[in-house]
């Protein structure tokens, strides 16, 4: 199997690179600043959130910063919070599959049920690809909800939509992305999603359905850079998640993920997963899953275990 090797980075290259850190940690510290005074506002209005939003419909968080399921956005709003309130979640996430593993962790703020500002920052370890050696990049996310109520529209036929965009920034372009021929080390998708949940839709459970369409040229979600040498323009692709409550605190679906193949080097496979997902309150939910992510660099039949956990306040 092809081992990648390590290029020499320049000290241009390194000075830039801890300029950005440090430009991302402030954009980091603002948003958990946010979130903190966001906690202090839902928490002051405790009583009424516990009377808003159904529990499960502010989803969990995906592994990107924005809340839906695991791997797709969906047109919610992070959080359970009203049409007058401020809610903040926090999240972290571990998946590990045959010879990688990643983690993401990160904070959103949920702001009227309308707007929805999120960071991420993500890690994957690259195993025997490239020894003791792991890729950083950092996501910074932004959601409007454009028309509709997943919930309490069920007299519509038109599901709730949202526009969202997520900014990338791979720290570690040199390590690997850049010997794989991407382009760019930094990446910017547009997705529009649209979200209906169907009260009693299944033998008297709810049901949540949602479809995504994104422009992306991330390779790998921007791990691997962006942009390539078969591709180097954004593309549309769908992604969709479709989830059945068993009960009012468990709920278990599917999503799918389709992705652009920019690099010659190697393929790239639609990722794909089932999962269960446990709210036992409105501030804490447990998601499991079995995630099947195909090949990813010079690794193929990449599956394995996708454990999140998320707080809301």
């Amino acid at each position: 199997m092809k081992t990648l090797t390590t290029p020499r980075r320049r000290t241009q290259n390194s000075a830039r690179r801890t300029t950005y850190s440090t430009a991302a940690r402030g954009c980091a510290e603002l948003l958990l600043g946010a979130c903190l005074a966001a906690g202090g506002l839902t928490h002051a209005a405790a009583v009424a959130a516990e009377e808003g939003r159904l529990i499960g419909t502010g989803g969990v968080t995906e592994i990107e910063g924005s809340a839906g399921g695991g791997i797709v956005p969906w047109a919610v709003v992070a959080g359970y919070g009203t049409r007058d309130q401020v809610d903040a979640t926090a999240f972290y996430t571990y998946l590990s599959i045959k010879d990688f593993r990643l983690q993401s962790g990160g904070l959103a703020v949920g702001v009227f049920d309308r707007v929805e500002l999120s960071y991420a920052l993500q890690r994957l370890d690259l195993g025997s690809t490239v020894p003791g050696r792991s890729i950083e990049q950092d996501v910074f996310g932004a959601k409007v909800k454009l028309y509709g109520d997943a919930v309490y529209d069920q007299d519509m036929p038109w599901p709730q939509i949202a526009a969202g965009v997520q900014y990338k920034k791979n720290r570690d372009f040199d390590l690997v992305p850049r010997a794989l021929g991407a382009k760019h080390d930094a990446g910017t998708d547009v997705y529009l999603s649209a979200t209906k949940l169907y009260l009693a839709g299944i033998a008297g459970r709810n049901v949540l359905v949602n479809t995504t369409l994104r422009e992306t040229e991330a390779n790998q979600l921007g791990l691997l850079g962006f942009g390539g040498d078969l591709n180097s323009r954004m593309s549309p692709h769908f992604e969709g998640s479709a989830a059945v409550f068993i009960t009012d605190r468990l709920a278990a679906g599917v999503e799918y993920r389709s992705k652009p193949n920019n690099l010659s080097a190697y393929r790239e496979d639609s990722f794909d997963d089932v999962f269960l997902a446990w709210f036992p309150d409105k501030h804490l939910s447990i998601t499991a899953a079995w995630a099947e992510l195909g090949r990813i660099a010079d690794k193929t039949n990449q599956d394995g275990v996708y454990l999140s956990l998320q707080l809301a306040y």
